[in-house]
């Protein structure tokens, strides 16, 4: 009786945790509706006398606010993605895990486990990244969410605003909320302006659209500043491909930690969140490249560039091939130019020349030009 009074009291406080949650969303709902009925009928339709000025502030305000509910949309109703069923551990797997009381010997399980998997970041103390509550082994750049209880592929935060847990599958659907929220709100302070300076000076009337005109600028600069700041700080972690975890905690990689081991230049960066396909950009459909499991990293990108691969090679071999190479073209050119009778002389001079830089003596191969 006890433990079913318990397990309802659970079920009880959890629902009304849901519940409250969609508070901040109802809140920004509300205040966007009454922001449409003050601008369109109050603004609008009340204030603005010229007829052309009634439509090119419609219009546009209408366009702008088309886009401003549907990426909102998106990012709130958007679920985030979790990880594949192989990252899970299997059920044999888990028992043993739990009852195995060696943590070196967890660890090696683990390790053995994670090699079956593309996984390349690790714990601060170099163990593989292992979720004990959802018992799978966390994909790169993948955290388990308190408030949405599972593990979410590229977590960047738990946003309040949305009620949803931003991460690689609304990423860009969020990105593109706070833009058009941005743009909405300036446009609206921008168009209201001169008619807050008449209303507030009285060369308009003093009826029930003043307050609306008056305190609808007011909350637009508000939550222009707010909304500016969290924009510009998402464009900066965007243009270097970070989530806001890994720019408090930089990731950890097998060769230690590195905060900008996804960081693959400006342009791929952005590519990574938008796609390549630019037609999608400004639209809220998903384009975002991947599957969210596995990202490019910079340590993989350059070791798979022969130029950079071999970067420290050239540059450890560099006196030695520039001396074989100035000694070889000089050789050309000296033999081109003179008789083979001299060429005696010139084979001592080479041989003395390659034992100076440590390089083999020159054969045949070195006179393939003849």
């Amino acid at each position: 009786m006890r433990r079913s009074w318990k397990m309802a009291l659970s079920g009880g406080l959890r629902c009304c945790r849901r519940m409250l949650a969609w508070v901040p969303v109802l809140v920004i709902v509300l205040v966007v509706l009454w922001s449409y009925y003050a601008y369109v009928f109050e603004l609008c339709v009340v204030t603005v006398a010229n007829t052309i000025e009634k439509v090119i502030y419609l219009t546009v305000y209408h366009a702008l606010f088309a886009f401003f509910i549907w990426t909102y949309w998106k990012s709130i109703f958007t679920l985030p993605h979790q990880p594949h069923q192989k990252f899970f551990m299997s059920y044999g797997d888990k028992e043993r895990y739990e009852n195995e009381e060696r943590p070196e010997v967890q660890k090696q399980m683990l390790l053995d486990i994670a090699k079956k998997l593309p996984v390349y970041t690790r714990t601060g103390n170099g163990a593989v990244r292992f979720c004990d509550r959802c018992h799978l082994i966390k994909p790169d750049r993948c955290h388990h969410c308190s408030v949405c209880s599972m593990c979410v592929l590229k977590m960047d935060h738990h946003c309040p605003w949305v009620n949803n847990c931003i991460g690689f599958s609304n990423y860009k659907f969020f990105l593109q909320f706070l833009a058009y929220s941005v743009l909405y709100c300036l446009y609206i302070a921008a168009t209201v302006f001169q008619y807050f300076i008449k209303y507030w000076v009285g060369d308009l009337p003093n009826t029930r659209s003043k307050f609306h005109v008056l305190f609808l600028l007011f909350v637009a600069c508000m939550f222009f500043v707010s909304l500016m700041i969290l924009f510009g700080y998402h464009c900066w972690l965007l243009s270097r491909n970070k989530t806001t975890l890994e720019a408090f905690s930089a990731p950890v990689f097998l060769n230690g930690p590195d905060k900008n081991g996804f960081n693959l230049g400006f342009i791929k960066n952005f590519q990574q969140v938008f796609g390549e396909n630019k037609k999608l950009w400004l639209l809220p459909i998903g384009s975002s490249p991947g599957d969210g499991h596995s990202f490019p990293m910079r340590s993989m990108n350059e070791s798979q560039n022969p130029l950079l691969a071999n970067e420290e090679h050239w540059e450890d071999n560099e006196e030695d091939g520039r001396g074989s190479e100035v000694l070889s073209r000089f050789g050309e050119r000296i033999y081109s130019a003179y008789s083979p009778q001299a060429m005696n002389s010139l084979m001592e001079i080479l041989k003395r020349g390659y034992a100076n830089t440590g390089s083999h003596e020159p054969g045949p191969h070195h006179l393939s030009f003849l």
